[in-house]
């Protein structure tokens, strides 16, 4: 008796798949093959590396730290507030401790280099960035503040915290700028490009930066490393602090020179401007128009804005 043709179609379909499959092995073997290709780029060996999903994991421990009682499903109050603290604390350190370590064992092998005790430098490193912690939150107080006098359609201080992209990019922004001035490698880069896929802005945390920051909107902020912010300065959307392009031999050359610019106290810097080169100043007190383009210094008290285009209105044909 012939088989119905529903049970012949499903036959037919399962040795198709299972041809297919067995073309797998052999792809499996040109894969490990081109890792032993120079030109690719892998990670396939026993020395260490670390984590970007435990970096990201340290930035949300961090947060709840920093910012107590907003990130967290359950009640902060009196009663629990140190057994809150301690508990948080504690998470922090033995994951930033371990993350650090790899991060500095990573790059001791990687460049060749004497045995620098990383387990000891890493929990030096996190016992010293928990040590900084009431500073970094004294400082992102200055920044909700800028936020809320610089908005008007802000409704208070939980709104900010809560939603604002501008306070989430400088919030890790500041994290990873400290382990970047402890000499973590790597964890802080990871930290802040995870804030740059979020909002749209770009800080790296070699930047320097003054209390009481704002970024309003902020999608399309770029802030290069070296450029250096001062105090109570505010930047909208589309604004890039960032060097001018270079050669690749010019570019190995000013790797570790300042390429980007330095902005001085109380400047504010409209949306879609442009600011580039390491000798660029914009004095204090400066209002930089959008769209502007600049590779020259501002003396302070200075207004810069294009000249107003001409608007042509004509009668619409139908």
């Amino acid at each position: 008796m012939d088989e119905p043709s529903d049970i012949t179609q499903c036959r037919t379909g399962m040795a198709v798949v299972r041809k297919h499959r067995e073309e797998i092995p052999a792809v499996v073997d040109e894969l490990v093959i081109s890792c032993n290709r120079d030109g690719c780029f892998d990670h396939i060996g026993p020395e260490p590396i670390p984590s970007r999903e435990a970096a990201v994991d340290i930035l949300k421990r961090i947060r709840r730290i920093l910012y107590p009682g907003y990130f967290i499903p359950t009640r902060v109050d009196q009663v629990n507030v140190k057994y809150y603290f301690g508990q948080e604390t504690t998470a922090l350190f033995e994951a930033l401790s371990e993350q650090i370590t790899l991060a500095i064992r990573h790059d001791c092998i990687r460049h060749n280099q004497a045995c620098t005790h990383c387990d000891e430098r890493g929990q030096d490193a996190a016992i010293d960035f928990l040590r900084s912690m009431p500073e970094l939150r004294n400082l992102l107080a200055t920044d909700i503040r800028a936020a809320y006098a610089g908005d008007p359609a802000a409704k208070g201080y939980d709104e900010i915290i809560f939603s604002y992209p501008g306070l989430f990019a400088i919030t890790v922004y500041r994290i990873a700028h400290r382990l970047h001035e402890q000499d973590v490698p790597m964890i802080p880069r990871i930290m802040t490009e995870y804030a740059h896929s979020h909002t749209g802005i770009d800080i790296h945390p070699g930047a320097r930066i003054g209390e009481s920051f704002f970024i309003d909107h902020g999608t399309g902020v770029v802030i290069g490393e070296t450029t250096e912010i001062g105090k109570r300065v505010r930047l909208y959307q589309g604004v890039t602090l960032g060097a001018l392009s270079l050669t690749r031999e010019e570019c190995e050359s000013l790797r570790h020179q300042k390429r980007h610019p330095t902005i001085e106290d109380d400047v504010i810097i409209y949306s879609n401007a442009t600011v580039l080169g390491g000798k660029t100043v914009l004095g204090s007190r400066s209002v930089i128009g959008g769209n502007v383009w600049l590779t020259e210094s501002v003396p302070p008290d200075t207004e810069v804005f294009l000249k107003k285009p001409e608007l042509v209105f004509g009668k619409k044909r139908r």
